[in-house]
């Protein structure tokens, strides 16, 4: 009898024990490029960074920088869409329940969400060098030209810290919104809305984008000569896009009931 007891709460404290945070990632991970919708991405993305930094090399030459910068372009576009479906999927395949029924501790789930995105645009960001590079080279040899290999380190390192950013608005957006068709429409039709509106209001409307347009406020981070009041511009824009989103949305599905 003395025996049984404690056997029986070690049986139940192993029913209870937590579902550990990396566990929740390899999980989060595997719905981001196993879904239809994230295998379509992906093929996207690597096929059409090809295609265009290919183009590119033809057209403007062997010059692995800004063949590199041609696939960011590309990643930029497209892997925030992914995050804004990967914060949106349970929703839309209507697995949240289940989902939260396992791991009750919504934000868990929800950080466990928006790393594997944030780590794909930095192995993206690695991939469009790779690519860049023999692409590079073999445009150098049809051409018979000499490449230019020369890479500034500064710039290279603020556009991926953009392409981050950039990558967090999506999932920001997503996350609020709990609507994958709005939050794409939203994302890829800001720069466009900032540009009617700096045509609009002309230097108040430039002044405005400067410091609510995240697109905008990463430039000089992007070209790598980042000023004091550069720093506060980007910090403002992130705020209204990454942070205030994801803080909102965060409390919303910590309160949201699931049916």
């Amino acid at each position: 009898m003395s025996t049984a007891i404690p056997r029986q709460e070690s049986a139940m404290s192993t029913a209870v024990r937590p579902i550990p945070f990396h566990r929740l990632l390899r999980v989060e991970t595997r719905k981001l490029f196993d879904t239809r919708s994230g295998k379509v991405l992906t093929t996207i993305l690597i096929v059409l960074s090809l295609a265009v930094v290919v183009v590119r090399g033809v057209v403007a030459g062997p010059q692995f920088e800004l063949l590199s910068g041609t696939a960011g372009i590309v990643f930029g576009t497209l892997l925030p869409v992914l995050a804004i479906l990967t914060m949106t999927g349970e929703w839309s395949h209507r697995t949240a329940l289940t989902t939260f029924a396992l791991e009750p501790r919504r934000v868990r789930v929800l950080a466990a969400k928006c790393v594997p995105p944030l780590v794909a645009t930095v192995a993206a960001c690695v991939l469009a060098l790779l690519v860049a590079a023999p692409v590079t080279a073999a445009v150098a040899a049809v051409q018979g030209v000499r490449p230019v290999w020369t890479v500034e380190l500064l710039p290279q390192l603020g556009s991926i810290a953009a392409m981050v950013l950039t990558t967090a608005m999506g999932l920001a957006l997503g996350l609020l919104l709990l609507n994958a068709p709005a939050a794409i429409v939203i994302f890829l039709s800001s720069t466009m809305v900032w540009s009617f509106v700096k045509v609009m209001l002309g230097s108040t409307g430039e002044t405005l984008a400067q410091w609510l347009d995240l697109a905008t406020a990463c430039r000089p981070l992007i070209t790598g000569d980042m000023t004091g009041l550069d720093v506060a511009r980007l910090a403002a824009a992130t705020l209204v896009w990454v942070v205030i989103p994801l803080v909102v949305g965060a409390l919303r599905v910590s309160r949201k009931d699931i049916s």
